[in-house]
């Protein structure tokens, strides 16, 4: 299937199931706030997941391809980073509770493997019937990367967003929140029944629209690294993920990763390169991608966290 065997997308699907059951059906299945400290386990028991299917790629597909996953992997999980934000900008909004966020959260993740492969596969193609493709993905790429270095655009309010007025204006909505239910039937003036969707319900529309608006960037971002389907859905799918399961503990600090944009931009422009690079003088060793890669993104971090600590104790003298 799309050039892998389908036993491999089998066993792909079969992790992944076996991951969204452990989660919801084992250890969340009573609505309950989620701790940094479960948080940062659970997204330490994601990563090593991803890393051992990435060894396994590497062994099974060869080390051009696992390296690929994990340059995939690290891109598309660093570029998610301003998805924290933007989710917790709606939950926000929205004034859902902590308790409830992992719901939306859970539901969320199984829209965007349906919605990310949708887009993959259109991507896959478009890219093998129009190999020029990929000089507009690098473009744009090159583009993304030197606009995000120059402008710092700040999220308008989602809940006021059109999407969200049209959807309104369409939808039955209730006032307030009930309990954990995306739908809520109560009574109307007339004294029938109605079915009333809830903001809660919005709040997982948003997150979903948000989420599609982000893979715009990221998925040409991994077309650039591969043209491989299977390594560009599975690097995708693998980063969302483990960040959904970090979200509770990034939310409270992704301020503190003030310079990380940079480093992304950075990593966008070098991705963008590497297609045009490849078109006259060959394909970037994928061993050097990855260190470059992960390299840029390491210092985004540091300088980070060293910058937002000293102005933190500059704040409290």
């Amino acid at each position: 299937m799309l050039g892998t065997p389908l036993w491999a997308w089998l066993l792909f699907f079969s992790v992944v199931i076996t991951l969204l059951f452990l989660d919801l059906g084992l250890l969340h299945r009573r609505q309950r706030e989620i701790g940094v400290r479960e948080s940062l386990l659970l997204s330490a028991f994601y990563i090593a997941v991803a890393c051992i299917f990435g060894l396994w790629v590497w062994w099974s597909i060869g080390a051009t391809s696992g390296m690929e996953f994990f340059t995939g992997y690290l891109v598309e999980k660093s570029l998610s980073l301003d998805n924290v934000f933007v989710i917790s900008l709606v939950f926000a909004s929205f004034a859902i509770p902590r308790q409830y966020q992992h719901r939306v959260l859970f539901w969320g993740i199984l829209g965007v493997i349906l919605l990310r492969g949708i887009m993959i596969g259109l991507g896959t193609a478009l890219v093998h019937e129009f190999h020029w493709v990929l000089w507009l993905f690098g473009g744009f790429l090159v583009v993304t990367g030197i606009k995000m270095l120059f402008t710092d655009e700040t999220p308008d309010d989602p809940s006021q967003s059109r999407l969200v007025r049209a959807l309104r204006r369409v939808v039955p909505v209730t006032d307030s929140l009930h309990g954990n239910h995306f739908f809520h039937r109560q009574a109307t003036e007339q004294g029938a029944s109605k079915l009333y969707v809830t903001p809660l319900f919005l709040a997982l529309i948003v997150v979903e629209i948000s989420d599609l608006i982000f893979a715009v960037d990221s998925i040409p971002a991994v077309f650039a690294i591969t043209t491989d389907p299977f390594i560009v859905y599975t690097s995708n799918i693998f980063a969302i993920l483990g960040l959904r399961a970090l979200y509770f503990a990034l939310a409270a600090i992704v301020a503190r990763f003030e310079y990380l944009r940079y480093a992304l931009a950075a990593v966008l422009v070098f991705v963008g390169g590497k297609i045009f690079w490849a078109q006259f003088f060959g394909k970037v060793d994928p061993l050097l991608s990855l260190g470059v890669t992960a390299g840029l993104l390491a210092l985004g971090i540091i300088v980070s966290l060293i910058k937002t600590r000293e102005t933190l104790a500059a704040k409290s003298k």
